[in-house]
């Protein structure tokens, strides 16, 4: 048999909503809040840093390839430029 006693029923834990404290007496919505910006920052600062730009159309990805292409076509040449002395004559 069970026995009775005076005790008070066990208290359940409040449920954790957006305005429960977390941590450091801020809210729960608030810490989300700064996490989200902080990974935002790190993100944005990685992308300036790397310049990982993802090309949006198959237009724009092959006009960059013919940009890379000339780029590289002039540098062939330049390097077969002879240098400037040798090019024109010093009087004196």
């Amino acid at each position: 048999l069970s026995q009775a006693t005076t005790e008070p029923p066990k208290k359940k834990p409040d449920p954790v909503t957006s305005e429960t404290v977390v941590i450091w007496g801020l809210r729960l919505w608030q810490v989300i809040g700064i996490f989200a910006i902080f990974v935002l920052a790190v993100i944005i600062t990685l992308c300036c840093i790397f310049k990982c730009r993802i090309p949006r159309t198959k237009k724009e990805i092959e006009a960059r390839y013919a940009q890379r292409q000339a780029a590289k076509t002039y540098a062939d040449k330049l390097d077969t430029v002879p240098p400037l002395n040798e090019l024109t004559e010093i009087p004196g």
